[in-house]
């Protein structure tokens, strides 16, 4: 396949099937599965077993779950009702949300829970959608009351145990004081959260319902969904989370009678979708052919454009790439390339193989799924270990390097 654009060459896939399986062989990864498209050419690796144990083999149809990485597609749902003009960016989400009206503000971050001020101004829509609503996962407050407390009552991750029906969750958040005023800082995480629960409120349907309707069947993502249904059970491996200290394969969660297997009483907009490469695959190229599918819209041009371009201002900016510069040993690298969209990561400087204009996101379960439109490029790699160890990341750098030296024009 050595002619122009045909995508990838014949040496560079094999050289990428070579670091993937070794990875495997090297027993830190039980199985995954990857999708690497370009020029109209996709290529599936299915290596390794579904358990750590060995039985079933990875299959290009095996159901992950996609942890945060389900960002980029259910803030779809709200990029819709934007261009439908059902919300509108700037506008305060207290209509749909009261809990969030009238907030306090701490007076210091990492500050008593009692010391506030007013908020400036309300949240906006706009605040969601690019996670600086005022609260989230912050790694330079890791230590502080509100990081404790916004834990304590909202987290729904593997320890914690589900999360309570969206009215309940929005009432405990409601709550709690903001850590920054709206709009001032990007903080991780829990924007989506609310983001998921605004889309149902204002469409008057579950997000799952509303984001099938209008994202999941048009683009024809038959195995995305907020849980997996007994009959696709068997495709759904355990979740693993090594030992820090031992490595040993800690179940997570279980695919039969595990939490994935029912429907959760929260939808995670931030980390819920369970999905398979070939449904990740439509959604991100409907991105890079601007929200096309074929001779169908599914999303506007310029909400295409909106959620994939930098969305931060250089303040926000500069304490994003602060924040992940300090943890880059336990991310390898991964969230440091700069700026972030609508529900995304986008690439504003050149650091690595990977080029400026990149868009997409990682997830803690060991996913990874991003669109290059420079290079009209799309990468999804999965698997079912969590990155309680670096095992997962270093994989999914490698996986990113490899495929970008396959490039062969």
């Amino acid at each position: 396949m050595g002619e122009i654009n045909s995508g990838f060459s014949e040496a560079g896939l094999h050289r990428l099937r070579g670091v993937l399986a070794g990875h495997v062989e090297s027993k830190k990864i039980p199985g995954l599965v990857a999708l690497v498209s370009r020029g109209g050419r996709t290529h599936v690796e299915a290596i390794g077993t579904m358990r750590h144990e060995g039985g079933a083999p990875m299959r290009r149809d095996t159901v992950f779950r996609m942890a945060s990485t389900s960002k980029p597609v259910t803030t779809a749902a709200a990029m819709v009702l934007l261009d439908e003009c059902r919300l509108r960016l700037d506008e305060p989400v207290d209509p749909w949300l009261p809990e969030l009206a009238d907030r306090r503000v701490l007076k210091r971050p990492d500050g008593p829970l009692e010391e506030t001020m007013p908020a400036r101004r309300p949240i906006t829509v706009r605040d969601l959608l690019t996670s600086t609503f005022g609260l989230g996962m912050d790694f330079a407050l890791m230590d502080s009351p509100i990081r404790a407390a916004t834990f304590e009552r909202l987290d729904y991750s593997v320890a914690s145990g589900p999360a309570p029906d969206p009215d309940e969750w929005m009432r405990r958040l409601g709550e709690l004081p903001l850590s920054y005023q709206p709009g001032e800082r990007w903080q991780y995480d829990l924007s989506s959260e609310v983001l998921g629960v605004l889309v149902a409120r204002v469409t008057g349907q579950p997000l799952e319902i509303f984001l099938r309707e209008r994202i999941l069947d048009p683009l024809g993502m038959k195995d995305t969904a907020f849980h997996v249904p007994a009959e696709k059970i068997d495709r759904l491996p355990p979740l693993y989370g090594p030992d820090p200290q031992t490595g040993e394969f800690l179940v997570w969660d279980e695919a039969e009678g595990g939490r994935t297997s029912r429907p959760p009483a929260f939808q995670g907009a931030g980390g819920g979708l369970v999905s398979t490469v070939d449904d990740y695959h439509s959604y991100f190229q409907m991105l890079l052919n601007h929200g096309m599918h074929g001779s169908e819209r599914i999303l506007s041009r310029p909400a295409v454009e909106l959620m994939t371009t930098n969305r931060l201002t250089p303040e926000q900016q500069t304490a994003r790439d602060t924040m992940y510069r300090n943890i880059a040993h336990l991310t390898v690298g991964q969230a440091q390339q700069g700026g972030w969209g609508f529900g995304m990561a986008v690439r504003t400087h050149r650091g690595d193989h990977t080029p400026i204009g990149q868009f997409g996101w990682d997830g803690g379960t060991g996913t990874t799924a991003y669109a290059d439109p420079a290079n009209q490029l799309t990468g999804i790699l999965l698997t079912q270990v969590g990155m309680s160890t670096p095992d997962s990341a270093r994989l999914i750098h490698d996986f990113w390097t490899t495929l970008y030296q396959a490039i062969d024009d």
